[in-house]
């Protein structure tokens, strides 16, 4: 196994104030700064200008809409303007966006979460949707550094923080599903399948502190998002952190693409029908989500059950891996009976 993996973290109160410090460590004087309109406002805006007073040429970039046209945007965005580095200060696809730009311009990445709302803060993956709203994710580098700022983080919804649970709590199955892969011949790595599951018990054991968004539960998650994002890292692969729970929320993206509901919020009703299919305990898998506040039926996610109906029946096909679906996965009637079973619809 060849592992290259060079990942500085700093997570605590007032981390983005090291910024000006760890910009000069990495020899970076042309700064692109990813951001969006709400994160501008709340903090960015501020960030900008220390970095300016500090020296720094700043050129903030407005991400758009999580596609393949926006995201090659501020690729050419980086280009132009010759930055030596790319932060990525807001949300899931602020990070994602910067992490697409800085790994095609060949340029230093700096991941500034402000909220945890998946497990994609220090991933080596990029997700954005491609022609017709297809998911698509492509494995590029994980980031150089990761800025955590608590204080800002504790200010992010609510939502978006029981999203990144629900997301963490996905590896319920996705590692069984990497376990079960590995003993149909594929190649996983079994130390990446163990560190995703080191996340999972980081978020489990402070679920009571995450609820209560107390400062220890915030870096428990943000710990246990940065050990996800390793752990796909090592093996070289989503795989250990993305099992059949993520081809529900995929198929779920295709087959219902006016949803409004979030990526981990859909992983964590995924996770709890396929714990099912794992003859794992689902019910506590629900009473886990239900202590964060993330939705665990089809009425709270806002989604019809005939949409979760079809997500399942067609999940298999989303990528060729291996998972407790199988290669010919769920009629329509059984995942109308999983879904039902597990409450779900």
């Amino acid at each position: 196994m060849e592992l290259s993996l060079s990942l500085r973290v700093i997570v605590e109160r007032g981390a983005l104030s090291r910024l000006p410090s760890v910009l000069r460590s990495l020899r970076a004087g042309i700064v692109s700064l990813f951001t969006d309109e709400v994160v501008w406002d709340v903090v960015g805006r501020d960030v900008s200008q220390i970095l300016e007073d500090e020296g720094f040429e700043v050129y903030t970039h407005l991400v758009g809409p999580s596609t393949y046209s926006e995201f090659e945007r501020g690729r050419e965005v980086v280009r132009e303007v010759e930055a030596q580095v790319v932060v990525g200060l807001g949300g899931g696809r602020v990070v994602d966006a910067a992490k697409y730009a800085a790994f095609k311009e060949g340029v230093k990445f700096i991941s500034a979460p402000t909220s945890v709302s998946h497990d994609g803060i220090a991933s080596p993956i990029v997700s954005f949707k491609g022609e017709g709203g297809r998911p698509i994710s492509i494995f590029t580098r994980p980031p150089d550094l990761v800025v955590a700022d608590l204080a800002v983080i504790s200010r992010a919804p609510r939502r978006l923080l029981a999203s990144g649970f629900a997301d963490i709590v996905g590896k319920i199955t996705s590692t069984r599903d990497a376990l079960l892969a590995y003993r149909m011949g594929d190649r996983v790595s079994l130390y990446a399948v163990e560190l995703a599951s080191t996340a999972l018990r980081i978020a489990v054991k402070h679920a009571d502190e995450i609820a209560r968004l107390t400062p220890r539960g915030l870096e428990a998650l943000v710990m246990a998002a940065i050990t996800c994002g390793i752990s796909m890292v090592v093996d070289g692969s989503s795989r250990p952190a993305s099992g059949s729970e993520h081809l529900f929320s995929h198929a779920l993206d295709i087959v219902y693409p006016e949803k409004r509901s979030l990526h981990g919020e859909q992983v964590g009703i995924g996770t709890i029908m396929m714990s099912h299919l794992h003859g794992l305990n689902w019910r506590k898998v629900r009473r886990l989500l239900r202590k964060v506040g993330a939705p665990t039926n089809a009425e709270e996610l806002g989604v019809p059950p005939e949409a979760i109906v079809e997500a399942l029946a067609i999940a298999h096909k989303v990528r060729e891996r291996y998972t407790i679906l199988g290669t010919r996965g769920l009629s329509p009637e059984a995942a109308e009976r999983l879904a039902s079973k597990t409450l779900v619809i």
